[in-house]
């Protein structure tokens, strides 16, 4: 599966696009209203990443498992330091509802995820960022 996402920014517009293999979506975050950039910062759109899969992948893995998920609430915290500085402290906590699946039943879930959330995993291996200049 390949993914990409693209930010054009110039002059107060701030377009941006994700597209898995041939799927493209557009994600509305203004920009900054004064100088150039987004007004969402790299560090919250991690954690939204983050946040986001683990979200997503409850409800894939549930399915696979015909339990019904009322609600997913995921929080992602962590901290920066000065410029250049990776996180640090990054941790996350999952509320997830349904009526129909018991509590033991849906911490089985939760921890499961916990071991296969891809974007989770991706960080947790540390792999390498390499700029291509074309």
């Amino acid at each position: 599966m390949k993914v990409s996402s693209t930010i054009k920014n110039s002059s107060q517009q701030n377009e941006m696009t994700v597209k898995t293999e041939n799927s493209t979506k557009s994600i509305m975050i203004p920009a900054k209203s004064v100088g150039g950039g987004s007004s969402v910062n790299g560090a919250e759109l991690l954690f939204l990443s983050l946040a986001t899969c683990y979200c997503n992948d409850i409800y894939r893995e549930a399915a696979k498992r015909s339990i019904i998920i009322d609600s997913v609430e995921v929080t992602v915290t962590g901290e920066f330091g000065s410029e250049g500085e990776p996180a640090r402290n990054i941790g996350y906590q999952v509320d997830v509802k349904s009526a129909q699946t018991s509590d033991p039943e849906i911490e089985r879930l939760i921890e499961y995820v916990d071991h296969i959330a891809e974007i989770h995993n991706t960080l947790r291996k540390g792999i390498a960022v390499t700029l291509v200049r074309t």
